[in-house]
């Protein structure tokens, strides 16, 4: 009989610990979101189930439908973290997203999300990505900046 050493949780890594103690959680964190697609709606769903302390602020999608149909669908579910969120439409409505929140989800279409991707990072923003990220190679370039700019500001690229 093989004898196996007992197993041990794994210490977080001194990195990951330096950057929770720099960088304290502004209370509640803003969340946006973009792209209010079924796919949207349920990240965003997954984000206010994760922590009470987080608040849908903003959505934009290309379609007013969808916006209204993603916040009374979260608004439902989280009547504590989703008031009345501010509503954005059109096709550049995802720039008013990223300049009001703390946090972007990014479930638009693959072809947009390199470009709103890149924006969010040099604004500063955690970005939760929806996969494909890119869908040619000059989108998947930007993204690998992308993540070299968000490893440099010490922002969550996910």
């Amino acid at each position: 009989m093989i004898r196996r050493p007992p197993r041990s949780t794994p210490k977080p890594s001194s990195a990951a610990s330096d950057v929770y103690k720099r960088q304290p959680n502004k209370s509640p964190l803003k969340l946006g979101l973009i792209g209010c697609g079924g796919r949207g709606t349920g990240a965003a769903n997954q984000a206010l189930s994760a922590d009470k302390d987080v608040t849908l602020t903003t959505v934009a999608d290309v379609f007013e439908g969808n916006a209204n149909g993603a916040i009374n669908n979260l608004k439902n579910r989280h009547p504590d973290q989703v008031g009345s969120p501010e509503k954005f439409i059109g096709i550049n409505a995802y720039k008013k997203v990223i300049a009001e929140s703390d946090v972007v989800i990014l479930t638009t279409p693959p072809g947009f999300r390199a470009k709103m991707l890149l924006e969010a990072v040099e604004a500063g923003k955690h970005v939760f990505c929806e996969k494909p990220v890119a869908v040619d190679a000059a989108g998947i370039r930007s993204v690998i900046e992308s993540a070299k700019i968000a490893k440099e500001k010490q922002l969550t690229l996910v």
